[in-house]
């Protein structure tokens, strides 16, 4: 018996080392907010770079950096112990303060590329671990808000990923059945939550995930998001 085609009708994405490149954007960020964190001393940045997996000096984040995939909260968390003396509230309120500022660098031009979604009917959604704030400062820096259903951060009242709240919140929004929307990101987290959300999955190479990690999670891994609409053409085909 053939498998009946599900049409897909909605795309979720991921923001950072999805929609932006992620080393672009996220390097810069924690330099600047690492050395004010850290009041101007280069010691202690370091100190503060080494708890959430980013090497001051050389500029880079760990593979397995807290900031990949985890949410400001948890970002927050992990240098408490530096900060007795400061409210979490305080530290959390610098570090979206300069998450917000932080230069992105799209992964490919954004606004062609969603606008073709539209133009086929298709939902768009972001569902990121990041704060809400910052994702609609990055998203309205790249003049692409008004393209979006649907914008959720780990701070929306959805949860955060690897959890399904968003995508959840996402299908409900704009009316389809989960099974109808692709969840696209860069990290395992992304793919975790699509897959527990009943999506089908689509990895990309602009984090910092190698496609052997991202696969196993994924219907497909591609280059990155500019590579969509000929696998969506391919998948209407099949």
């Amino acid at each position: 018996m053939t498998e009946m085609y599900i049409p897909i009708k909605g795309f979720c994405f991921d923001k950072d080392g999805t929609l932006f490149d992620f080393a672009a954007t996220w390097e810069a960020w924690a330099k600047a907010f690492l050395r004010r964190a850290a009041e101007g001393c280069e010691t202690r940045a370091t100190l503060l770079g080494e708890a959430i997996g980013f090497d001051l000096a050389e500029g880079k984040f760990a593979s397995d950096s807290l900031v990949i995939a985890g949410t400001a909260g948890e970002v927050t968390d992990a240098l408490m112990p530096y900060f007795e003396h400061m409210p979490r509230a305080a530290l959390l309120e610098m570090l979206n303060e300069e998450a917000a500022r932080a230069p992105q660098q799209p992964a490919v031009p954004l606004r062609p590329l969603l606008e073709g979604f539209r133009a086929q009917g298709l939902a768009l959604g972001v569902a990121t671990n990041d704060a809400e704030g910052p994702a609609l400062a990055h998203l309205g820096a790249a003049g692409v808000t008004d393209l979006f259903d649907f914008i959720a951060g780990y701070d929306s009242g959805h949860g955060g990923k690897p959890a399904p709240g968003q995508l959840l919140a996402f299908a409900s929004a704009v009316g389809l059945p989960p099974e109808q929307i692709v969840m696209v990101g860069d990290s395992t987290h992304d793919l975790h939550a699509g897959r527990a959300a009943g999506m089908r999955t689509i990895g990309v190479l602009t984090g910092t995930a190698l496609a052997a990690q991202l696969a196993p999670h994924a219907d497909v891994v591609l280059r990155d998001i500019g590579e969509i609409p000929a696998w969506l053409a391919a998948q209407a085909r099949s």
